[in-house]
């Protein structure tokens, strides 16, 4: 390296190597004050020598390193030394005076720095400024919400201390009053006792004193005594609390739930990393969160479940009575068939009455309060029967001969007709005759279809028009695939029941397979329904039991 190109904080002069502070800007070289006489001397070019403070300085050719550069080619937008330009490979290209051009560029670099200054970096000092102002609000908030919920836990600590203070007097009160009752019975037995011990001393004086007047003047208070007070026959009645189960899923429900919220008041669930009944499917397996024991057992198959409400069901068997049930199994109240025939299939309609097929008389029937409306179908057999969003009656129905089949829509608060479906576009049967026959409608308003013997599971429009069918899967399970109950959720998912393979079927609204549900310990699925929150309530033909499964795509 050239020792006169050291360290920039030792500057030198290119001629004594003395230390200096002087620069001819024409040379581009450093001077010390002895050497800038001489170096004047020189006429043969016009040299400007500066303190080396207000040099102009120019970058060494990254070419030819013994060179300054003294042009500025903008075409390559690199500066260019004497040489370079005499080289001829810069021959074409536009070129300009190196100092001109280091103007410019400090022009746009003043202009950047500006820009920089003034909008750029206060715009950042602004977002910050918010960010802070955000944090600072955002802690009020969230302070604010715990406040709201720690006295939403404390207002439900108070109810349950009401609840179970009210439930303890209550237990004091029946303690009380049975107490009560068999201290006067105590008294009062008390009493006939003084007076039956009484009578027998009585008694036995007579009897000691041979006194036949005495004698003849006893009489008997025996009956009078059995008559005062008889034998008791049972027990005092006695309080029982009885303990519902603790539900954590339902009490979280009804505890309130926890959003996320943007400032367009778009909201979205929460979703607690360790416990939430609120989680969508794809997170946990599916479980049997409740096991119902109904009525209906060996003799008596349960059939068809339909909701009444998310806590209580309806359920029909091969008798004729059907039967409503809340989630602990308690029997809400039943409804005999007004023929006294079994019912095919059973649906709760918009307004909340309990709609019922007879495939026997061929009547759809409709109970309103204490009175059944009866529809006659003529020459028509029932079998499944659901509820539309519209509030219609959807039928599958066999004809009397068993030779056709069709869906028919009725208006559940006149009886009338509105809509038959029974062909496709080009004149064939849609539904195969014959055989058990479920249907319900989908949220995009299609109508679907099981037909156990045909195998199939058939899927048209809201008008009519043919969608798919399913005939199971590619790999089938061990049986054959035969539908029963079908169902719909509120993502559009159809689930249908394979009885003989023990499990129900998932198909998306286009007709895909997602899955099986085959791993909940289901026997023979026969009736099938989803409540608001997506739950699945399956109706076990043999056991007669009812289970509610969560969670059941994941």
């Amino acid at each position: 390296m050239d020792p006169r190109r050291r360290a920039q904080d030792v500057l030198r002069c290119h001629i004594c190597d003395t230390h200096t502070s002087l620069h001819c800007e024409i040379c581009q070289i450093h001077l010390c004050k002895a050497c800038v006489g001489d170096h004047l001397s020189d006429e043969s070019k016009d040299h400007k020598v500066v303190p080396i403070k207000k040099r102009e300085s120019t970058p060494t050719c990254s070419k030819h390193s013994s060179k300054q550069c003294v042009i500025h080619c903008e075409q390559c937008d690199i500066p260019i030394c004497v040489q370079c330009i005499s080289s001829g490979e810069h021959e074409q290209h536009k070129k300009v005076d190196i100092l001109n051009s280091f103007e410019k560029k400090k022009e746009v670099l003043q202009r950047d720095l500006e820009e920089l200054e003034k909008i750029i970096y206060p715009q950042y000092q602004d977002i910050i400024s918010k960010i802070q102002t955000e944090k600072v609000d955002i802690s009020i908030h969230f302070e604010k919400q715990r406040t709201e919920i720690k006295k939403h836990g404390d207002d439900w600590h108070r109810e349950i201390d009401t609840i179970t203070k009210k439930l303890t007097t209550d237990v004091n009160s029946m303690e009380s009053n049975s107490l009560a009752v068999l201290c006067g019975e105590e008294i009062n037995i008390t009493c006939i006792m003084s007076e039956i011990t009484q009578f027998i001393t009585d008694l036995q004086t007579v009897l000691e004193s041979n006194d036949v007047s005495f004698t003849f003047a006893y009489k008997s208070r025996n009956s009078d005594f059995k008559e005062m007070h008889p034998l008791r026959k049972s027990a005092t009645p006695r309080g029982i609390f009885t303990p519902q189960n603790i539900e954590k899923e339902h009490i979280y429900q009804q505890f309130g739930s926890l959003l996320l919220s943007d400032e367009h008041g778009f909201a979205v669930m929460f979703a607690s990393h360790d416990f939430s009944p609120n989680k969508r499917p794809g997170t946990e397996k599916p479980r049997i969160i409740r096991e119902i024991k109904t009525e209906h057992e060996e003799i008596n198959r349960l059939y068809s479940v339909c909701c009444q409400s998310d806590q209580e069901v309806w359920t029909s068997s091969n008798d004729h009575i059907m039967r409503h049930f809340n989630l602990q199994g308690e029997l809400v109240k039943s409804i005999k068939t007004k023929s006294g025939n079994k019912p095919k299939d059973i649906a709760i309609t918009k307004k909340g009455y309990l709609a019922y097929t007879d495939y026997i008389v061929q009547t759809l029937n409709i109970v309103k309060e204490k009175q059944i409306q009866e529809i006659k179908l003529r020459k028509w057999r029932p079998h499944g029967v659901c509820t539309t969003s519209s509030g219609d009656l959807l039928v599958i129905m066999d004809s009397d001969n068993n030779r056709e089949s069709k869906v028919v829509r009725y208006c559940s608060s006149k009886g009338k007709e509105k809509q038959s479906v029974q062909f496709d576009t080009n004149g064939l049967p849609l539904y195969s005759p014959g055989g058990i026959k479920y249907i319900n409608e989908n949220r995009n308003e299609d109508i679907c279809v099981s037909i156990c013997w045909a195998s199939a599971v058939v899927v048209v429009s809201r008008v009519g028009k043919f969608r798919f069918s399913y005939n199971g899967p590619s790999t089938t399970a061990t049986r054959s695939f035969n539908p029963y109950g079908i169902t719909t959720d509120s993502q559009g998912r159809i689930l249908t029941a394979d009885c003989n393979n023990h499990s129900i079927h998932i198909l998306d609204q286009d007709g895909q397979f997602i899955r099986y549900i085959d791993n909940c310990n289901i026997c023979c699925p026969y009736g099938l329904c989803v409540d608001t929150n997506d739950n699945l309530f399956v109706a076990e033909w043999k056991s007669g039991k009812m289970k509610l499964i969560q969670n059941y795509v994941f």
